[in-house]
């Protein structure tokens, strides 16, 4: 019998952060590729990726939020690290974009590098290129790829405050993209 490894990639955490945005299982492989710029046979892997490690239901449909909230605390910084990079002019991430920028000031921002962002600050690689363009409608996705990445690059009282966020964004039933105002850029 063959052995092959299942390894996460970064696509799978906005994959799946992307499904819990949508909060209804009735989502299609096809339309996710579509908003996420992923192809439609990169979905599917990262489907079964994601099924193997426990982080969505058997159908492919359902996130387990306690796990993956699980492993966005204790694996994200390790598993897919980010050092900040030299100033550029971005999209604001980590605490420098909402919910946290409301919370916390500071003199050092974060930024996706974009040509179309609104602030200078050191860069960030996004776990997925195509993520900037997919945050530009989808403000829920949006909150929650900036927490992962106050996970991935904060201090413990800015990790502590994205987890509380994340907790709010993955249980809180009217946290949904329903009646949110889209990211304009």
């Amino acid at each position: 019998m063959k052995y092959k490894q299942q390894i996460m990639s970064p696509q799978d955490i906005v994959i799946l952060l992307k499904i819990i945005a949508i909060n209804n299982e009735k989502w299609q492989q096809l339309d996710l590729a579509h908003t996420l710029g992923i192809s439609q046979s990169e979905v599917s892997k990262s489907i079964v990726r994601s099924k193997y490690a426990g982080l969505i239901d058997p159908s492919g449909k359902k996130v387990f939020k306690l796990a993956l909230l699980d492993f966005l605390k204790s694996g994200i910084t390790y598993v897919f690290p980010q050092k900040p990079g030299s100033l550029v002019k971005g999209i604001p991430t980590a605490h420098s974009a909402l919910p946290l920028s409301s919370q916390i000031v500071s003199n050092e921002h974060y930024v996706w590098p974009s040509a179309r962002g609104t602030l200078r600050g050191q860069a960030i690689e996004p776990l997925y290129p195509s993520v900037i363009k997919a945050v530009e409608s989808d403000a829920t996705l949006y909150e929650l790829l900036a927490l992962v990445d106050t996970l991935r690059v904060g201090k413990a009282r800015e990790k502590a405050m994205a987890i509380k966020a994340l907790e709010r964004l993955f249980f809180d039933a009217k946290s949904t993209n329903e009646g949110r105002n889209l990211l304009v850029l």
